[in-house]
């Protein structure tokens, strides 16, 4: 049995071109994400500087175009001195915020050649936890002047001529939060955050500088300190950052895959604040959104309770995930896109290990079930967003009533494509999907990518890579300019149409 869908969009009813940034991901000292993950000297895989080339294959297949770095709540006593200048001179530091042992024998510069390697850009947070403004000035004069001074000359003696031209700068992470180190109330952060963009901007008036929003929309002061933070520093900060992690440990699949429907209010209600405060300010300028932290997080909250603490990269935050947490990324990834007008970057956390689509052990890496819809959004999701209206069934949800389909278009111009991201949340029947391209004229399907599968706690592991990957087995149509489209349950669709 099927149920019936309808997709209406009209060519010249658009949101706004997508930000290639709305596909960063994030990278922070936390557990394995950066050694034995990224680097790991003396494995097979590793080249003369230590990086992982498996590792470095699977980032450069989703094309991240900007990592956030070094976190997290791991900025927040980050010293980045100790993070430079010859490996063997390095202090080893006790990490406060994950009970860990730091070496730092992978840095500033070793990441930002890392980066290069991958083809991304560095998305670079500065402490305002138990550092400040002068701290933050130093540290992008060393990134970013090109020489001549205290800290672009030392940069030089490190071995690194140019410059990094780091162009975004996350001021702080998550301040609002008790468990941050130098955890801060909306009048503090909010002042420090102007004083520390304002000086910024003096070094390199080129870079774009972020604000910390509310941790997540749960926090007690969500949406005051929004209003608090940016009525203080709003002329000199360029995007407010969202962060939100979802869980299923209901296990109740319908309500899960509802989350995105959550990330979809919060999103808004984030809009509304900061319009808000372009309104009392009798402002022009818009602030846009930097959603830097999103993802699936709750397989490995209890384990992580055991660690020892004081080691160096213990394995934690090593979430393995199942299929059903694949289809809500691809719904995640479709709400980012929906909102693409006020969302320019988004950073699915982490990369490698860590709550991350692709995992190591000491004989290889591989892809988890979230790496394909990050993939895919990521390669084929390049272009104009279109107004998608859905018509679809609903199903009652603890976030209200939500469709059964979930969707976008993205039309690309100059390669004449329209790429449809599809996510049937219904767990046991087939979705007939109806859609009308006739302005389209001389398009057909180029492909209909399908992931599916009929256990919805499938994972992929290092014996068994392919258990859940996606196939060019859909079943789609375009006849006299009208799309007909098979959306098996529980599936991601990937639907191409090309002139």
């Amino acid at each position: 049995m099927s149920r019936r869908a309808k997709m209406v969009l009209d060519k010249e009813f658009r949101i706004a071109p997508v930000d290639k940034r709305i596909y960063g991901s994030f990278i922070e000292h936390l557990g394995r994400a950066v050694y034995e993950g990224i680097y790991q000297p003396g494995h097979p895989a590793a080249d003369k500087d230590g990086f992982r080339q498996d590792v470095v294959q699977l980032v450069k297949e989703l094309d991240v175009p900007i990592i956030r770095y070094p976190g997290g709540n791991f900025v927040s006593n980050f010293y980045w001195e100790d993070s430079v200048g010859p490996v063997e001179e390095r202090p080893n530091r006790l990490e406060l915020a994950w009970r860990s042992l730091e070496k730092n024998e992978v840095g500033l510069n070793e990441f930002s050649k890392w980066a290069k390697q991958v083809n991304s850009e560095v998305m670079m947070a500065v402490n305002l936890g138990t550092r400040g403004v002068s701290d933050a000035c130093n540290l992008l004069e060393y990134c970013n002047h090109p020489s001549g001074t205290k800290y672009s000359d030392m940069r030089v003696r490190h071995g690194v001529k140019d410059p990094h031209n780091i162009k975004v700068w996350c001021l702080g992470n998550e301040m609002d939060g008790p468990w941050q180190m130098g955890h801060k109330t909306a009048g503090e952060y909010g002042r420090l955050a102007a004083e520390t963009g304002r000086l910024m901007k003096m070094v390199d008036p080129d870079i774009e500088l972020v604000a910390c929003g509310s941790s997540n929309r749960n926090m007690s002061t969500f949406g005051y300190w929004e209003d608090q933070v940016l009525e203080q520093c709003y002329d000199q900060v360029d995007y407010l950052s969202l962060h939100t992690y979802y869980g299923n440990p209901q296990d109740n699949t319908p309500d899960f895959l509802a989350c995105s429907a959550d990330m979809d209010a919060f999103i808004s209600s984030v809009i509304s604040i900061c319009d808000s405060v372009k309104a009392r300010k009798r402002s022009k300028k818009q602030i846009c959104l930097s959603f830097d932290e999103w993802n699936v997080w709750y397989h490995s909250k209890e384990q992580d309770k055991q660690l020892p603490r004081w080691v160096q990269c213990p394995p934690q935050l090593e979430d393995i995930y199942n299929f059903e947490d694949a289809l809500l990324v691809g719904s995640m990834l479709i709400t980012l896109l929906r909102h693409a007008d006020r969302v320019k970057i988004a950073c699915l956390a982490q990369l490698v290990n860590v709550i991350a689509p692709i995992m190591t052990d000491s004989t290889g890496a591989w892809a988890q079930t979230i790496f394909y819809p990050y993939m895919h959004a990521s390669c084929l999701g390049r272009g104009t967003v279109l107004q998608t209206q859905i018509q679809s069934p609903c199903y009652e949800s603890r976030y209200g009533d939500v469709p059964y389909l979930d969707a976008v278009t993205i039309e690309n111009e100059e390669e004449e494509t329209l790429t449809i991201f599809a996510v049937n949340k219904n767990l046991s029947e087939d979705i007939e999907l109806t859609a009308d391209f006739r302005q389209y004229e001389g398009y057909h399907v180029s492909r209909h990518i399908v992931m599916t599968h009929s256990d919805l706690k499938a994972v992929n592991t290092k014996k068994n890579p392919n258990e859940v990957i996606p196939a060019d087995t859909g079943i789609s149509s375009l006849e006299n300019g009208i799309l007909s489209s098979h959306l098996p349950s529980k599936s991601w669709n990937v639907i191409i149409l090309k002139k």
